[in-house]
């Protein structure tokens, strides 16, 4: 078993509550967490999430908050992969090469603890697993 398993692709929006609002009334996907205030919603997308998250935000995790959200290399998806555990999974990327863009964090507000990476095209990819 593949110790990655994918759970979500996440969309860094700016205008969350229009996107909410389009992916739930307009493209039908239930809402499993999150309403068109909370700044984080997921739906249900089938076998993965599909999930909304503020752009501020998630630049603010990765350290790019000093760049303006309209920048075109400022993140508009990532890709989020669940491991057993985000230290040891951390240390085994990092041992063959994977240079991290945020180490292992607790981010009680989130309710993960989680890092982030980029592949060799530069998407973000984020390893996480639950508090």
């Amino acid at each position: 078993m593949n110790p990655l398993q994918l759970t979500h692709t996440r969309l860094l929006v700016k205008n969350y509550r229009d996107c909410f609002l389009f992916y739930r009334d307009v493209l039908g996907f239930p809402v499993l967490w999150g309403d068109e205030e909370s700044l984080y919603a997921d739906f249900d997308a089938g076998d993965a999430k599909l999930a909304l998250f503020d752009r501020r935000q998630m630049a603010e995790a990765v350290g790019n908050d000093h760049l303006p959200l309209e920048r075109k290399a400022m993140d508009r998806v990532v890709i989020i992969f669940r491991v057993e555990n985000v230290d040891e999974t951390y240390h085994g990327l990092k041992e063959q090469g994977v240079h991290f863009v945020a180490e292992p964090t607790s981010r009680e507000a989130w309710r993960i603890r989680s890092a982030q990476f980029r592949d060799p095209d530069g998407t973000l990819i984020e390893i996480n697993q639950g508090l």
